[in-house]
C-alpha cells in the first residue's frame, strides 16, 4: 500500500506527496497531460517532440543535464498518446534541484531557433531508424488509421510522417508549448524521506508563483463503432510473416478494463497461457505469440496474434489463432488458472511498490486516471474477477464486427 497526501495549489498544479523512510533516495515525477492525442492532424509529433526540448534547456538551465548529474541524480522522459511523464530520482539532501528544475521548464523553457532544429534532427532520425527502416516498424504507422476513422489515435506518438515535424516552425513549437505545459495541466508527485509539510511546502516554493497558462481542452472526436471485420495486407522484408487480430474495447478508467487485461493474461502471460500452449508449443503455427491491451484513456485496441512458423499459411494461423480466441466466449475459465493469473498481477503491482520513483511515478498515473486511491486499490478489483465476467466479456470484445485481420506479410 502506497501511503499519500494530495493538495492542490493555487494555480491548478496537482500534488501528491508519499513519504518513504526506507531510502535515502527521492524522486520527483510530473505528468503533462498532453500526448499525440492532443495534436493538429496535420501536424503531428509535437509532443514526443518536446519529450527532447524539454532537456535542451531552460533560461536558467541552459544545460538540464549537467544539475542533474552533478547532484548525483538520473532522469528520463516517455511520451505516448495520452500523455508525457518526466522523471527525476536524487539522494534526498538534493531534491530541491530536482523541483528548481522542474519548475524552470514549466516557465522558461528556451525555445529557439538552435535548439529546435537539433531536435527536430534527433527525432527524425529517431523516426527513420525505429518506424521506417526497421523491420515490422511501419506496422502502426500503417494499422492506426486503418482503425481510427476520426479519433486521433489514428496515429502513433512519433507522428504520421517526418515532414510534420521537418516544418515545424517557431511558432507552432511555441503555441504547442503555451498551451500544454503550464501548472493546471500538470500532476506532480514527490516521494522521499521528509514530512508532509515540508514536501508541500517545498513544492509551493518552487511552484507556487508559476501564473497558469491555461486553455480550454480540445474535445476529441468519438469513433464510431466498428461494424464490419475488416483486413489489411501489408507486405514486407521481414523475417517471418507476422498476425494480429485487434479489437476495439473499453477504455481505461472502464470498469471492463480490468477483465479485459486479465484476460489478454490468461490468453498469453507465459508459457503455460493457452496461447502459448496451443498455438506455440502444440501445433506450432507460430513461433511467438502475445496478447495485450492497449490501456488508452480513450476506448482502446485488445490485439492477439504474433510471428508465424516458415511453412505455415498466414491465413490458417489467423483461423486458429481466432478459434482460441472464440473458445474464451464458451469455456468456463477455472478458479485455478484465473488465480494464478490474479497472483501474478498482484506480485508485479507490488514489485512495482518497491522502487521511489515507481510510486511516484503510479501515484501521478492514477490521478490522471481520474481516481489516485486506485493505487492501493486496484489489486482488489482484479481479485474481483470472475469467470463469468471473462466469458460475458469475451462475447462481447471478439464480436465478428469488432475484429480487424493484419497481414504483415514476408516477402
Amino acid at each position: 500500500m502506497i501511503e499519500y497526501r494530495r493538495k492542490v495549489l493555487s494555480n491548478g498544479l496537482v500534488v501528491l506527496a508519499h513519504r518513504d523512510r526506507a531510502t535515502s533516495m527521492a524522486a520527483t515525477n510530473i505528468i503533462y497531460k498532453v500526448g499525440a492525442r492532443d495534436e493538429d492532424p496535420d501536424h503531428t509529433g509535437f509532443a514526443h517532440l518536446f519529450e527532447h526540448l524539454m532537456f535542451s534547456g531552460s533560461r536558467n538551465a541552459p544545460s538540464f543535464d549537467m544539475p542533474v548529474q552533478m547532484a548525483s541524480g538520473e532522469n528520463n522522459a516517455f511520451t505516448n498518446n495520452d500523455y508525457t511523464d518526466f522523471y527525476i530520482t536524487v539522494p534526498k539532501d538534493n531534491i530541491d534541484t530536482a523541483l528548481w528544475l522542474e519548475s524552470d521548464r514549466m516557465t522558461d523553457l528556451d525555445i529557439n531557433a538552435s535548439s529546435l532544429d537539433v531536435q527536430k534532427k534527433v527525432v527524425i532520425e529517431e523516426f527513420n531508424e525505429r518506424y521506417l527502416n526497421k523491420p515490422y516498424g511501419d506496422l502502426w504507422l500503417k494499422l492506426r488509421p486503418f482503425l481510427y476513422s476520426v479519433h486521433p489515435y489514428g496515429w502513433p506518438t512519433i507522428g504520421k510522417s517526418p515532414d510534420h515535424i521537418r516544418n515545424a516552425t517557431l511558432g507552432m513549437v511555441r503555441d504547442f508549448y503555451d498551451r500544454y505545459y503550464h501548472p493546471s495541466n500538470a500532476i506532480i508527485a514527490v516521494a522521499g524521506d521528509y514530512d508532509y509539510d515540508e514536501m508541500f511546502d517545498m513544492v509551493e516554493s518552487r511552484f507556487g508563483h508559476i501564473t497558469d497558462r491555461g486553455s480550454e481542452k480540445k474535445v476529441l472526436p468519438v469513433e464510431p463503432a466498428q461494424t464490419e471485420s475488416r483486413e489489411l495486407v501489408i507486405e514486407g522484408d521481414v523475417p517471418a510473416s507476422l498476425v494480429y487480430a485487434v479489437f476495439h474495447m473499453c477504455p481505461r478508467a472502464d470498469d471492463r478494463f480490468v477483465v479485459c487485461d486479465t484476460l489478454s493474461d490468461l490468453l498469453s502471460g507465459g508459457t503455460s497461457s493457452r496461447l502459448y500452449r496451443s498455438l506455440v508449443k502444440g501445433e506450432a503455427l507460430f513461433t511467438s505469440v502475445n496478447a495485450y491491451v492497449t490501456g488508452d484513456l480513450d476506448p482502446g485496441l485488445f490485439v492477439a496474434g504474433g510471428h508465424v512458423s516458415d511453412g505455415v499459411d498466414p491465413k490458417r494461423a489467423c483461423d486458429v489463432l481466432m478459434r482460441q480466441l472464440r473458445a474464451m466466449c464458451e469455456e468456463r475459465v477455472g478458479e485455478y488458472e484465473l488465480t494464478k493469473v490474479q497472483n501474478k498481477f498482484e506480485a508485479n503491482t507490488l514489485f512495482g511498490e518497491v522502487n521511489v520513483m515507481d510510486k511516484a511515478m503510479n501515484l501521478c498515473f492514477y490521478e490522471m486516471l481520474g481516481d489516485v486511491s486506485l493505487v492501493n486499490r486496484e489489486v482488489s478489483l482484479y481479485r474481483s474477477v470472475t469467470p463469468g465476467a471473462i466469458t460475458e466479456t469475451a462475447r462481447e470484445l471478439f464480436a465478428d464486427n469488432n475484429v480487424t485481420f493484419l497481414y504483415y506479410l514476408k516477402k
